[in-house]
C-alpha cells in the first residue's frame, strides 16, 4: 500500500486529444493533517474513502489505503468534510508504458492543471510528453488536501 508518484504542472491542453478516458471527480477531506489525510471521493458513480500517510522527503512515496464505498455514503461523508470541496475532471493519457492522470480543476482552483504518474520505484524512467511542465512533486501546495484549504485562485501570481 505504498504509492510512488510524481506530480507535474501541465503547460498546454494538448493532452486532451490523447485522452483514453475522462471522468469527473468531486472530493472532500475529513482530515487534512499531512500525517494522516482522510479523503472522500465520488468518481463517476462510485464512492471511495482514502487514507494517506506522511510523504517521504522528496514527496514521491507515501502510504495510501483506499476502499470503495457506496456513492450515497460518499455523498453523505462529503457533507461532513472540511470546507473546500475539490471539483475536477481527470483525463487518462497513455504515454509509453505508463498512464498519466491529468486533473483539470474547477471552482476555486480553476486554471490549474496537474499531471501525476505512478511508478514502480522512485528512480524509474518514463517518457515525458510535450505538454508536461515543471515538476512539483515536493511542493505540498499542489496536494489536493492543501488546494482545498488554500485554492489556486488565492495564490499571488
Amino acid at each position: 500500500m505504498i504509492e510512488i508518484e510524481r506530480k507535474f504542472l501541465v503547460k498546454s491542453e494538448d493532452f486532451k486529444s490523447d485522452a483514453i478516458k475522462k471522468e469527473r471527480i468531486v472530493q472532500g477531506f475529513l482530515n487534512t493533517d499531512p500525517l494522516r489525510t482522510v479523503r472522500v471521493r465520488v468518481k463517476g458513480d462510485k464512492g471511495y474513502i482514502t487514507v494517506k500517510g506522511k510523504g517521504s522527503r522528496s514527496g514521491t512515496t507515501r502510504f495510501e489505503w483506499e476502499k470503495e464505498i457506496a456513492a450515497k455514503d460518499a455523498d453523505a461523508l462529503l457533507k461532513l468534510s472540511e470546507p473546500g470541496v475539490i471539483d475536477k475532471v481527470r483525463y487518462y493519457i497513455e504515454v509509453g508504458k505508463h498512464i498519466f492522470e491529468v486533473d483539470e480543476f474547477f471552482g476555486e482552483n480553476s486554471g490549474l492543471i496537474v499531471a501525476e504518474i505512478e511508478l514502480e520505484h522512485e528512480e524509474e524512467d518514463f517518457l515525458k510528453p510535450n505538454w508536461l511542465g515543471d515538476e512539483v512533486t515536493s511542493d505540498i501546495k499542489y496536494y489536493n488536501s492543501q488546494l482545498s484549504k488554500n485554492p489556486f485562485k488565492t495564490w499571488k501570481k
